[in-house]
């Protein structure tokens, strides 16, 4: 009785990592939202989708484009007077006024905390000129991005004909973006105290993604509404090393679909090692006490796939041709990229591994005398024989 007791509960805990999966899998499938993806920030792959190609408006996440346009500029500290023209628009707001005095850095916090449609516009009108011209620069960005089925016609998210995107575009924006440190540190914020006005004074920012507070990893980055829309979200989280990036559209328990969608990301990636072996590699060393150096990775390279994938990325090499000495250990000589289906998901500096000093003066009159008698030795025992 005691053995057939202990074969049962053996054969239940074999299936239980399976019905687990089942289960996670199942909870995907009551998703709220009309649109859904979860990907893998760091390779783009596509873990989950519901109509993820299907173009919607996206409200106020258009904000992550226009943050980020922001932080790219690399004047975070620019001061901005705010004018009439530049708060032509309806919404949100962080609460400019004409005349208001602002950063650029601070039109980023009321962007990505308050969601602010004044802090957009200013942003547009300072970087182009007009809203016109900056929904090309954004155009432009999601061209590089790859969002194949995106436009945008204005900086803020409002509804317009020619303003749509889909949850897989969406996921990329919110990946690429996660890449700048300067979005990643706003974006992650709860609150923040800004300076504006006329003249500045603090002011505290609140963050509206519930996520942050509620989700364990949570890392930004960007919630919208609209009447047309709906209530829009991009998520990013991160554990053990992974980063993912969650995103629904048109969803009426948008938090309760993002928990669901992460949990299930997280439950089928892991982060695996890539090869970084390049003892193979030996570079040339002109004028040195050693002919060559042995190359080896800077750092160790981990990828986040699937648990069950078969690893294999490719690797391309990019290295200098010879090296003049002297050489210190740890010089960067070149770099090794990573690439999944023809595309880059990871890179590291290769460097030399040991000291490789010059030949010092005397050192080079002692081997060519040595070289010389070398040769004429050679030369009398060639002649006596």
């Amino acid at each position: 009785m005691l053995k057939k007791c202990l074969s049962v509960l053996l054969a239940v805990s074999f299936l239980l990592p399976v019905m687990s999966r089942e289960a996670q899998a199942a909870s995907v499938s009551d998703i709220s939202a009309a649109s859904a993806a979860v990907i893998v920030a760091q390779t783009g792959e596509l873990l989950y989708g519901k109509n993820e190609h299907e173009k919607r408006g996206m409200a106020s996440t258009t904000k992550i484009m226009t943050a980020l346009l922001a932080c790219e500029a690399g004047t975070p500290e620019r001061e901005i007077t705010v004018t009439a023209e530049m708060l032509a628009v309806e919404g949100t707001s962080m609460g400019l006024l004409a005349g208001d005095k602002v950063t650029l850095d601070g039109l980023v916090y009321g962007m990505l905390l308050e969601s602010g449609n004044d802090a957009a516009n200013v942003t547009a009108y300072t970087l182009a000129g007009n809203i016109d011209s900056f929904a090309a620069l954004m155009n432009a960005k999601a061209h590089e991005i790859g969002m194949a089925d995106t436009s945008f016609a204005n900086p803020s998210g409002l509804t317009a004909e020619n303003h749509y995107s889909t949850a897989y575009d969406m996921a990329l924006l919110g990946a690429y973006a996660m890449k700048n440190m300067h979005f990643r540190e706003t974006a992650s914020r709860t609150s923040a105290r800004v300076s504006y006005g006329n003249p500045p004074y603090m002011r505290t920012l609140t963050n509206h993604n519930r996520l942050l507070r509620s989700y364990d990893g949570a890392i930004g980055i960007k919630t919208g509404f609209t009447k047309a829309s709906g209530r829009c979200l991009v998520s990013a989280a991160e554990r053990n090393g992974v980063t993912l990036v969650a995103v629904t559209l048109k969803a009426p328990n948008d938090w309760a679909d993002h928990t669901k969608l992460l949990d299930y990301g997280f439950s089928l990636v892991e982060n695996k090692q890539a090869d970084t072996d390049f003892s193979d590699i030996m570079l040339s060393v002109v004028g040195g006490t050693a002919s060559g150096v042995k190359t080896v990775a800077g750092t160790t390279v981990d990828i986040a796939v699937r648990s069950s994938s078969d690893f294999q990325p490719e690797r391309r090499v990019y290295i200098e041709h010879f090296l003049y000495a002297p050489v210190k250990a740890g010089r960067v000589v070149g770099r090794a990229e990573y690439l999944i289906d023809g595309n880059v998901v990871a890179q590291v500096q290769l460097v030399a591994e040991n000291d490789v000093p010059a030949v010092q003066p005397q050192q080079k009159e002692k081997g060519f005398l040595y070289r010389v008698k070398e040769f004429f030795i050679k030369l009398f025992a060639k002649a006596a024989a």
